[in-house]
């Protein structure tokens, strides 16, 4: 769906704008055939797939997973209306109308291609009609209709999408699934690449940052609507959207997001929301995108962000639990104060064909990252934290300091000392015990 907006990030009347909104119409019927003109489809070799909330239209041949479609819509609009909080949505007589396009020249022919669109990639949605081109794979075209589909409720419902960060990154969002014997489930995060053939989100955000492309949170809300004409902005708006509709710490905040969506300034609201921790949320934004792959397991990387106090003069021991990633030390460190931090323990990184035991100094014939698997890693976070980017600097999260067995610490900021062994954020899952950090002051004399 595409509607413009202005920098507030609210749609600016235009004529498509102008129409009544869905929320705010009875909802629409499945269309009545009209015969000649069902005749006139046809006999352009587009064929009617009809379900009690979709009926669709398209030139592809008959097959399972094509002429299941219309079921397929009826299983995520329950899952709409529970994610949206909606139930009674339900047993609305809303319809939505679709076409599934391999050769657009048939439908602009009888009329089910309307002239007045604007261009589109693959897919586009206005008000209860939907358009759709035909995809590589029966993953990513289930994943379009669905991602249409999303939009198409949301204006049912709300009226609005809000700006287009948050009206593509819900329908990316809403659209990335997983079909299991039939089963439907939505919001999913794929575990694996080959479980979302052609999907390619992961890899739309690791092209980006390769090229130096680190898009901030303040980015991602200044999104405009003429990007999403380029593939690589659904990838950004994705993962905005799984990072905080997963995030066991922002989730039920993100969720509040649609009682906003008919009041202006969104996006001043949603910074509101999350004024409070917006440096806390930034931070782990950072290293979200920095390390984002298949399975990244948002719970145990959740950092509880614990202010550290000053070290006794003897020194203090910690313990860092190795199925989980960054975790502070409890412990205020100095900048130009030295440093001397001693690892000791033995923990699993792996169950699979067999356990791997680990000691702080890493397993050598696996790396992550460009470090052994496993090495114990630190990280000082700056008092003063607040500014994008400002754990991106040698010896915070992003460039952290590799201790192993035994490393010295200068901190060039002072901050609190945090620690995590080097795993993967897929990987922690299976993951046991702990490595025991001792951190000391080195005395001069």
């Amino acid at each position: 769906m595409r509607t413009p907006y202005d920098d507030s990030g609210q749609a600016r009347p235009t004529l498509l704008a102008q129409a009544p909104r869905q929320a705010d119409v009875a909802p629409t019927e499945s269309p009545q055939a009209d015969p000649a003109r069902e005749a006139r489809i046809k006999a352009a070799g587009i064929r009617r797939l009809d379900g009690r909330h979709l009926t669709l239209y398209t030139d592809l041949p008959s097959s399972p997973e094509i002429d299941s479609l219309p079921a397929l819509f009826e299983q995520a609009l329950p899952e709409w209306c529970q994610y949206f909080a909606m139930p009674e949505f339900a047993e609305r007589p809303w319809h939505v109308t679709g076409c599934l396009m391999k050769d657009r020249t048939r439908f602009k022919a009888v009329g089910l291609l309307p002239a007045d669109l604007p261009e589109f990639l693959h897919g586009y949605t206005r008000d209860n009609q939907i358009w759709l081109g035909e995809q590589p794979s029966d993953y990513y075209r289930r994943h379009l209709l669905l991602h249409e589909g999303a939009h198409a409720f949301m204006f049912a419902a709300f009226g609005t999408c809000g700006p287009p960060w948050y009206m593509e990154g819900m329908a990316e969002l809403l659209g990335t699934h997983l079909l299991t014997d039939g089963k439907l489930r939505l919001a999913w995060f794929p575990p694996r690449r080959e479980d979302v053939p052609m999907w390619g989100r992961v890899k739309l955000v690791q092209e980006g940052l390769a090229a130096g492309r680190r898009l901030s949170l303040d980015q991602i809300l200044a999104i405009g609507p003429q990007a999403h004409l380029k593939t690589e902005p659904y990838g950004w708006c994705w993962a905005a959207a799984a990072f905080l509709d997963g995030h066991p710490k922002y989730r039920e905040r993100f969720r509040k997001l649609p009682a906003e969506l008919r009041q202006p300034e969104f996006n001043a609201r949603f910074r509101e929301l999350f004024a409070a921790d917006w440096s806390e949320l930034n931070d782990e934004w950072q290293l979200f995108v920095a390390n984002l792959d298949y399975g990244y397991d948002l719970a145990r990387e959740a950092i509880d962000f614990v202010p550290g106090q000053p070290l006794p003069s003897v020194g203090k021991k910690v313990s860092i639990a190795a199925d989980c990633g960054w975790q502070s030390s409890g412990i205020k460190v100095e900048a130009g104060v030295e440093y001397r931090l001693t690892a000791s323990g033995r923990y699993q990184v792996a169950d699979k064909p067999r356990i791997w035991w680990c000691e702080p100094g890493g397993v050598s014939i696996r790396y992550v990252r460009g470090q052994p698997l496993g090495v114990l890693l630190a990280a000082v976070r700056p008092e003063a934290n607040g500014s994008v980017g400002a754990n991106a600097h040698e010896g915070g999260y992003l460039q952290p300091l590799v201790v192993g067995l035994g490393a010295t610490l200068v901190p060039k900021q002072s901050g609190t000392l945090y620690l995590r062994i080097n795993e993967s954020p897929a990987e922690l899952a299976d993951n046991k015990g702990a490595v025991d950090v001792r951190v000391e002051p080195v005395t001069k004399h």
